[in-house]
């Protein structure tokens, strides 16, 4: 029985360009991939605790297989691209005090701007 998932829009751009170029269905590449990484899971090349262990900093990435590396790079962007609880709480404090500072949409760094008094 099919299911629905949700996607994120990044993921589903790169979706839909690799299924057109493949010539597949959206729903086929996706089905592809994840027997790809099933058995990629399953070689002895992988072993995602080492990944995890890597992403903790309990091993050296150098330590990693060229597999493994590429699966850890990719967790290492995604979790460097989302900002911690400490770090959303650190930033709020700033922009209470006037002090904000973040970046907008385009990458570029910003400055709360502080009403003046009349």
């Amino acid at each position: 029985m099919a299911q629905s998932i949700k996607l994120g829009d990044d993921i589903m751009k790169i979706v839909r360009r690799e299924s057109e170029l493949q010539s597949r269905s959206i729903a086929g590449q996706i089905a592809h991939w994840v027997r790809i990484g099933r058995a990629i899971e399953k070689s002895g090349n992988f072993d995602h605790a080492r990944i995890t262990a890597a992403l903790a900093g309990d091993i050296e990435t150098t330590d990693l297989t060229d597999e493994e590396k590429d699966v850890w790079l990719d967790s290492f962007v995604e979790k460097m691209g989302q900002p911690s609880p400490l770090e959303n709480a650190f930033f709020t404090r700033r922009r209470q005090l006037g002090l904000g500072v973040g970046l907008d949409d385009a990458g570029n760094l910003v400055r709360e701007k502080v009403a003046r008094k009349a």
